[in-house]
């Protein structure tokens, strides 16, 4: 969402102290692509740079983005995730209003339950995550130690409600089929999901019913949910998890999902414990 604590602190200016104690900084540092842009000239790095602001998926439709443009030739390495600082109160306020939020206040150490029969919401986190991708050719170059491999992506809408998803996963289940045909990977290929799970509802049940519908037999598929153990980060979550994902190939090990106390019927292979995978 940009700088959300700037903008609140310049509204707050203009309303107590008038238009003259606003600082110099608050166009600049509200629009969303400055932090990008700050690196670019911190670092000397030119080529593609711009922010893409699509909720919760940002970061992986940066990474998606980055990708595409390496494989078009137009930059041999690119700086892509997410971030997001917004636990302020006009932050948390919205997200109220909205109803997104967990309101197990008497409890907050458990509030956060992906997959739970009693979750009621997310719990709203704070982070950034952000992955350097470049080229074989450019990292071999370079002599950069290569922890994994980007095979491929979609992007999709499910053109259905401003907050909820469709509860049959459609828009869901066409990405994931759509960026392993690019990827040139077989849904049997697959055995481990790192899932967007952020302890709400519909979502919840939506994300599980797509994965089902592309992946007709789950049994050999592992699944977690990072948001389990540090809330929903917003645009940076698709970053950090990006991360969780890299570290369960490097290692062989998935982090727990944790705060499931009664699985919801819908739920399967979901390790409450750290496990390995092979």
């Amino acid at each position: 969402m940009g700088g959300l604590t700037v903008f609140s602190d310049g509204v707050q200016n203009l309303i107590e102290k008038g238009y003259r104690k606003i600082t110099p900084f608050f166009i600049p540092y509200a629009i969303t692509n400055m932090s990008s842009a700050l690196l670019a000239i911190d670092l000397g790095l030119m080529g593609p740079n711009y922010s893409i602001s699509t909720a919760c998926a940002t970061s992986n439709y940066c990474f998606y983005a980055a990708a595409n443009h390496i494989r078009r030739g137009e930059a041999e390495m690119m700086i892509a995730g997410g971030t997001e600082a917004a636990i302020i109160p006009i932050g948390l306020g919205g997200f109220v209003a909205c109803r997104a939020l967990s309101q197990r206040n008497d409890d907050p150490q458990t509030a956060s339950r992906p997959w739970d029969k009693d979750r009621d919401g997310f719990v709203m986190g704070e982070g950034a995550g952000v992955l350097v991708m470049e080229s074989l050719e450019h990292a071999m170059k370079r002599g950069a130690p290569i922890i994994a491999e980007y095979l491929g992506g979609a992007v999709n809408c499910d053109a259905y409600h401003m907050t909820d998803p469709r509860s049959d996963g459609l828009g869901v289940s066409s990405c994931i089929e759509r960026s392993l045909e690019d990827a040139g990977v077989s849904p049997e290929e697959v055995n481990y999901i790192n899932a967007h799970a952020t302890s709400t509802l519909a979502g919840d049940l939506a994300e599980i019913n797509a994965i089902k519908k592309v992946f007709k037999n789950t049994s050999g598929i592992k699944i977690n949910a990072t948001k389990s153990m540090i809330g929903h980060c917003l645009g940076a979550a698709g970053g950090l998890e990006a991360i969780a994902t890299v570290k369960a190939i490097t290692t062989g090990w998935l982090h727990p999902s944790i705060n499931q106390f009664v699985c919801a019927s819908f739920l399967f292979n979901a390790p409450c414990l750290f496990c390995k995978v092979y």
